[in-house]
């Protein structure tokens, strides 16, 4: 796709949630998704190719949650696959802090390639389980934010999320649009492990019958030593 053709696309979608681009955003954006069709090619990193459709259900989709994220947060991404949303958000929100994890080191090659190529400051990309991460002491209870797109049932992505989040800190879960039975199976894991759910936002992207929905969590005391469990419990036995 042209740049002209593209930039008219994502500064017309941004502003329909109420974001404005700069042009140094929109090359960034651009770079971005050539490196990602490029890589792609060898790594499989989304099954999503066609420029609009990047746009709309990655880029777009990102930075739907970029309002519910404070001035100069410490964010991590977890799950992250080819860096959505957290690329997203730091292109837009240059006062973040922002930490991608994943636990594929080739999409951490490629995280680490469009750090550098965009020229992103204050984020890196790290190659971990979740779980291990969690129970690290350098990282636990650190971020001001944690977020997820599309990982798992929120029962699991309770214990994945919360555990890095420091009381008073939020949980930003991005869902596709059927939820109900994962909310309803979810009280006892977010309770447990020391959050409340807050808020949910249910929304259409832009020019689209897509549904989408954000769920806030909030942490309200420190989550329980012994949580997260050992890598892989989470998902094979969620808190219900």
């Amino acid at each position: 796709m042209l740049k002209e053709k593209f930039s008219a696309i994502i500064c017309e979608y941004a502003k329909e949630i109420g974001i404005l681009l700069k042009e140094k955003q929109i090359d960034q954006f651009y770079d971005y998704m050539n490196l990602l069709l490029e890589w792609n090619e060898k790594v499989n990193l989304t099954a999503i190719t066609e420029p609009e459709e990047i746009i709309l259900k990655h880029f777009i989709d990102s930075m739907t949650i970029a309002r519910y994220i404070e001035k100069d947060a410490k964010l991590i991404d977890v799950g992250t696959g080819a860096g959505f949303p957290g690329i997203p958000l730091k292109i837009i929100r240059e006062d973040i802090e922002v930490t991608l994890l994943d636990s594929l080191n080739k999409r951490i090659r490629f995280l680490k390639e469009v750090i550098e190529q965009l020229g992103l400051k204050n984020m890196e990309a790290i190659h971990s389980r979740v779980e291990e991460l969690g129970r690290d002491k350098s990282k636990r209870e650190s971020f001001d934010c944690a977020t997820s797109r599309a990982v798992a049932n929120l029962s699991t992505l309770a214990e994945y999320l919360i555990p890095l989040v420091k009381p008073k800190g939020i949980c930003i879960s991005m869902k596709g649009p059927n939820i109900d039975e994962e909310m309803q199976q979810s009280k006892k894991s977010v309770s447990l492990l020391g959050g409340k759910i807050e808020k949910i936002e249910k929304f259409q992207l832009p020019k689209s019958n897509i549904d989408r929905n954000i769920i806030i969590i909030r942490k309200m005391s420190h989550t329980p030593a012994r949580f997260p469990r050992k890598s892989g419990m989470p998902a094979k036995e969620p808190i219900n």
